[in-house]
């Protein structure tokens, strides 16, 4: 009997978020929309620059935050990450214990990694990230005791960005394939392709039952551009495919059958989190009895009211009723 639904690995950083107008986004100098790695230094600095701005934080990280929506579906869940001894440190690990996550967390000597989001009016999110001590997260930290009695390992791209954390990675696919639990991978940002691409296809072909990606990434992966052609000839190395295509919904693939989810009509405030919440969707459907095209429509929902909202968390959470409807 498992006693987890989802096992995940990953960063643990604070994630420290404000709305800002394109004015303020601007004499920053980052790149508008995508995700860039920063010195702790920088890191202050841009935040002192949003004095006088409304800021929220929670505890996050990609995978994290599909940890989150898994436990906020009613799932049960468990993470491996690395956190500081610091007041960041705390708050992350409180954050993540008040839902009913187990922590398989180092807290260590040095500062926790924070991203700070960035959300401009066109509903796109500038992060800057500073890993911290998540960056030290190695295979010394993954617990095989807690791996054997989860049903997936959910493991995210953005630990292939450092050698530590990558073994890390390797070590939780590993002691998952030993103990017969499902590996679900999701890519995490195009530029890791280019790192990584030879390897990544290895997992794809090998050790990974499910592979989460959007279009760029799918595109960057296969040298293909349509949706359909590229789920097909990732499916033809991966068990199962869940690839995201915005506004337009996603594409799941299993058993050699597509099953394509349709996006849900939503005004875009947000989309920080979009895909993480879109992957708890579909970890919660398929491990909690729902077919494919029921934890597609799920996560499309939940995709939505991300989207909808400011920051990474359901603030408006699935009932059960709501989520039995969808079982037909």
């Amino acid at each position: 009997m498992s006693q987890y639904d989802v096992y995940g690995v990953g960063n643990a950083l604070v994630d420290i978020q404000s709305r800002i107008p394109d004015s303020l986004l601007e004499p920053l100098g980052f790149g508008k929309g995508i995700m860039t790695l920063v010195d702790e230094h920088t890191q202050v600095r841009v935040l002192s620059s949003l004095e006088g701005a409304a800021v929220s934080r929670c505890a996050g990280g990609s995978a994290a935050n599909t940890i989150v929506g898994i436990a906020d579906f009613g799932g049960k869940a468990a993470y491996a990450g690395k956190v500081g001894q610091d007041e960041l440190g705390d708050f992350w690990l409180e954050d993540m214990r008040n839902l009913g996550i187990k922590i398989e967390v180092d807290q260590s000597l040095g500062k926790t990694g924070a991203c700070v989001v960035l959300i401009t009016e066109d509903a796109q999110r500038t992060m800057l990230t500073h890993l911290g001590l998540s960056a030290t997260l190695g295979p010394e930290d993954i617990s095989e005791a807690e791996i054997k009695k989860s049903k997936y390992v959910y493991i995210e791209g953005y630990l292939f960005a450092g050698e530590s954390t990558k073994q890390a990675a390797m070590r939780a696919i590993e002691l998952a394939k030993k103990h017969n639990v499902k590996v679900a991978f999701t890519v995490s940002d195009p530029f890791l392709i280019g790192m990584h691409r030879e390897l990544f296809w290895e997992l794809i072909a090998g050790p990974i039952d499910l592979l989460f990606c959007n279009l760029e990434e799918a595109r960057s992966l296969t040298g293909l551009q349509d949706p359909v052609d590229c789920a097909h000839k990732i499916h033809h190395h991966a068990a199962d495919v869940a690839l995201t295509l915005g506004a337009d919904g996603s594409l799941l693939m299993h058993e050699q059958k597509i099953h394509p989810i349709e996006g849900q009509p939503v005004t875009a405030i947000d989309t920080t989190g979009a895909g993480d919440m879109y992957a708890a969707g579909i970890l919660y459907g398929l491990t909690n009895g729902l077919s494919w095209s029921q934890a597609g429509h799920l996560a499309s929902h939940a995709a939505a009211r991300i989207v909808g909202q400011m920051g990474a968390r359901l603030s408006q959470k699935f009932t059960p009723a709501e989520i039995a409807e969808l079982r037909g």
